[in-house]
């Protein structure tokens, strides 16, 4: 069972870093959706499975820089900071206008605000 999981590890984590790279792109269209946590995701997995990907990726010049800034500092620049908390924002008032039930409401909110605090205590680099 256990070689069975490692034989598919490496191309799981490859397809994955495709999924979270596109994510990424497409979080970088979208104002709502943050580009950046998906990119970091997509290197991370292709550090893992494919070295080539993983350079091709930290290279770009458009994709590379907020990923070499977290890799690097930890950091997250100020915009991105304001882009991620306002969509947490925006994204539990739309929640609140939903039948969703008060346990939901309650553990987003926990959820989103632990959340907005991490990326908010953040250096800025």
């Amino acid at each position: 069972m256990m070689r069975s999981v490692r034989q598919f590890r490496r191309p799981l984590l490859f397809a994955a870093g495709w999924i979270f790279t596109a994510l990424g792109v497409v979080g970088l269209i979208l104002p709502l959706m943050p580009g950046t946590v998906f990119l970091i995701l997509a290197a991370w997995c292709f550090s893992r499975s494919s070295p080539r990907f993983e350079a091709w990726l930290i290279g770009h010049p458009r994709l590379g820089p907020q990923v070499l800034r977290w890799r690097q500092s930890g950091s997250i620049a100020r915009k991105v900071k304001y882009i991620a908390c306002g969509s947490m924002l925006l994204s539990f008032a739309i929640l609140t206008q939903t039948s969703a039930p008060p346990i939901a409401l309650w553990t987003s909110a926990a959820c989103l605000l632990a959340a907005g605090f991490y990326v908010a205590s953040r250096p800025e680099g």
